[in-house]
């Protein structure tokens, strides 16, 4: 039996569960008193778009779209992010059986991954999946959807058309649901990275893959464009939830990192 232990627990999120379930709650609380269109809270998402960041600047963005994740129930969640640490050449899928969380472990799809190692001849590349983008997730997958199963794809130089591919696949999968990690612009002063990230917002609210080439700078630009492309095709909706900076936690504006969340609901 092997294990994808945790590798940034009490680094980007706390390694105890009460205490993610204090920033979650704090959260909810936010969102509960403060958010206009309710209805949002209903819907039922296929896909989502999340940042991965240290849960103190991006868990509240995480946290909505998770929150939403959880109406729809899957039985298998894929979560897809970029390499961070290593070099990839395509898209490695975790191999392990069970990946390790402060809430306990959550069982990996072994069934799943063989169909997409065998479908699109993907590999497991060990060192590639000692990787935060998908890591922070899994906390919130398995506080939200505690018995879903998991799929992880971390990705590098990879043609969006062929992750697109993998991502339609997977959504028409009965009860599987997908999540697409990446965050925004780098240490730009805040005026620009609004500027650069409102290329990345208005693309994911118009559908629009090739939008994401006129400036966008997200880390995961690359799953962000797989994933517009596969729910194009699917004839999936866009519902931007909540975008912000690093300076609403640390009110520096100097050098921010941008931070969105997203959902891709059947029409």
């Amino acid at each position: 039996m092997t294990i994808r232990k945790d590798a940034v627990a009490g680094q980007f999120y706390p390694a105890s569960a009460a205490d993610i379930d204090a920033m979650i709650k704090h959260y909810n609380t936010i969102l509960n008193e403060r958010l206009k269109e309710r209805d949002i809270l209903k819907l039922s998402p296929k896909a989502v778009i999340v940042p991965h960041a240290g849960y103190v600047y991006s868990a509240f963005t995480a946290n909505f779209a998770f929150r939403l994740l959880a109406n729809t129930k899957p039985d298998t969640v894929a979560v897809i992010g970029p390499s961070h640490r290593v070099y990839v050449e395509g898209t490695s899928i975790s191999d392990y059986d069970l990946y390790e969380t402060p809430y306990g472990e959550i069982d990996i799809d072994k069934k799943t991954i063989k169909e997409l190692q065998n479908k699109f001849s993907l590999h497991f590349i060990q060192e590639a999946h000692h990787e935060h983008s998908t890591e922070v997730q899994m906390p919130f997958l398995k506080k939200y959807i505690p018995d879903a199963k998991v799929v992880e794809m971390v990705y590098g130089n990879e043609n969006p058309k062929d992750l697109a591919l993998i991502i339609e696949y997977l959504l028409n999968k009965p009860n599987t649901a997908v999540v697409i990690s990446t965050d925004l612009s780098h240490y730009y002063n805040i005026k620009k990275a609004n500027r650069l990230d409102s290329i990345c917002l208005n693309a994911v609210n118009e559908l629009d893959p090739e939008k994401l080439n006129e400036g966008c700078e997200a880390c995961g630009k690359i799953g962000m464009q797989a994933l517009l492309i596969a729910a194009k095709k699917e004839n999936l909706s866009p519902v931007l939830l909540d975008y912000r900076t690093s300076a609403d936690a640390s009110g520096d504006e100097s050098q921010v990192v941008g931070y969105m969340s997203a959902a891709f609901t059947e029409k």
